[in-house]
């Protein structure tokens, strides 16, 4: 039957506490049956009162033909029982009504309304009519007692049938808003990681196209370079599909392509742009490698920065130059998401204000601000509009869950676009006295240790940090 795979995959102890059950009820059965002195009835009650028993324990899509057949064996001997003179003394079978009732529960919290309608009459009428088996001579008083309890059991299984009902639908419609949650987390990071390697590759192989259409014929070790580098990005993308295959068979498995909590990814971000005729200048405050950051925050700055850098792949085909940049700026946010910082007199983050905010936050420990600028003059951009880009609805809501801001819009600073965030850090993560400067550097990557730190800016970045175009 359907109901031992169910009863096997029980632990060992839930096992022995249904034998054991089952055997106490069949034992019930047994007394209450031989309570008639004759054995059809003795067996025939037995039978039913099992039947209906049967019925409680049945896959659910073999309840209804199950329940239905025990309903009418029930019905069925109270009506034979009628027409024999050795009848029960004692008990009419107490444990046959008890799975009646039971019956009626189980049908009103799997079944449609109007079927469990239909079940629940005959069921109940059955349950009623039960009292009906007694011996002639034990009529009045029992027989009354009994029916008007199996009156007041049918509205109380009913009851309780609704009561589970409306229990399993809650759970269905929790289950169901995790499932949505987490299609939108794979749908998130799929955009984020795959899309992001994939465009990397369209982009480097439009550069070889323009290249040759321009009539520039590459070396080979140039081209040995280039398709290297597609190469590259093409493993990047299958190793990030393998890992959110991983996570799709295993949800114990963490994600292999989450970035981390620190701002080591920023540097590998900038690489796919290498041959594409993009120049890209990474600043980084000379403050923040070393610093302890927010569960949380670091991931979010990388993933605001690969989105910014996607959409100048996908949208601004012209651009020449970005410029990331990233900062810690001290003193509390204000309603608008802006920084009060002294001596920094509002200039920093102002561009783009007359982009789209969205999200927004609070803190007053500082912020982290993300700010990524290209001179892109393609105004077809997400989030221009409507918002109706998947790539920033879903990084909107990964920066408001920080507390923070996200501006897309046109920047005066370029005449292009700007994607700009604002992380704000709580008290514990603020700033120590020890942060006395307020000088940014451009992040190198090979500066020799003890080497003084140079000022950020798009005029003073490390040649190191550009890409510059290819050329033959």
């Amino acid at each position: 039957m359907d109901v031992i795979p169910e009863f096997r995959s029980r632990p060992r102890h839930e096992q022995l506490a249904l034998i054991l059950a089952s055997c106490g009820v069949l034992s019930l059965l047994i007394i209450e049956g031989s309570a008639t002195g004759w054995a059809p009835t003795v067996v025939a009650t037995v039978l039913t009162g099992a039947l209906c028993m049967t019925a409680l324990v049945v896959l659910p899509r073999r309840f209804p033909l199950v329940a239905g057949v025990a309903v009418a064996a029930s019905f069925t001997l109270t009506v034979v029982t009628l027409t024999l003179t050795h009848r029960p003394v004692l008990t009419p079978g107490l444990v046959e009504q008890c799975a009646l009732l039971l019956i009626v529960t189980r049908g009103v919290r799997l079944l449609s309304p109007l079927r469990a309608i239909a079940l629940a009459i005959p069921t109940g009428l059955t349950a009623g009519l039960l009292p009906l088996r007694l011996a002639e001579s034990e009529w009045g008083l029992a027989t009354e007692f009994l029916g008007y309890g199996a009156l007041f059991g049918l509205t109380l299984a009913c009851l309780l049938g609704a009561y589970l009902r409306l229990l399993d639908s809650v759970r269905a419609r929790e289950r169901e808003a995790d499932r949505t949650a987490q299609r939108l987390e794979y749908a998130r990071e799929l955009h984020d990681f795959v899309a992001h390697h994939i465009t990397a590759i369209v982009a480097q192989s439009k550069a070889v196209r323009f290249t040759m259409a321009a009539g520039q014929t590459p070396t080979p070790d140039e081209l040995d370079a280039l398709l290297g580098r597609i190469e590259e990005a093409g493993s990047q993308a299958m190793d990030s599909m393998r890992g959110m295959v991983s996570v799709l068979r295993d949800p114990a498995i963490p994600a292999a392509t989450r970035p981390g909590d620190d701002l080591s990814g920023l540097r590998e971000l900038t690489g796919p742009f290498e041959g594409t005729g993009t120049r890209v200048e990474l600043a980084v405050d000379p403050r923040l490698p070393g610093r302890v950051l927010p569960p949380g925050m670091g991931g979010t700055v990388q993933r605001v920065v690969r989105e910014a850098l996607t959409n100048v792949r996908k949208h601004a085909a012209g651009a020449t130059r970005v410029t990331v940049d990233v900062r810690l700026h001290e003193g509390p946010m204000s309603d608008e998401g802006r920084t009060v910082d002294a001596g920094d007199g509002g200039s920093d983050g102002t561009a783009g204000s007359a982009g789209r905010t969205i999200g927004g936050g609070d803190g007053d420990g500082g912020e982290v601000r993300v700010t990524v600028v290209d001179d892109g003059r393609s105004r077809n951009r997400p989030g221009s509009g409507s918002g109706t880009g998947f790539g920033l609805l879903g990084l909107r809501e990964r920066v408001e869950t920080m507390g923070g801001t996200l501006t897309a819009g046109p920047s005066p600073a370029l005449d292009g676009w700007e994607v700009s965030a604002r992380l704000p850090l709580p008290p514990s993560f603020a700033p120590g006295a020890a942060d006395t400067t307020d000088t940014d550097t451009t992040d190198t990557g090979d500066r020799h240790q003890g080497e003084p730190a140079r000022p950020s800016g798009p005029d003073t970045a490390d040649p190191g940090d550009e890409l510059r175009p290819w050329t033959p």
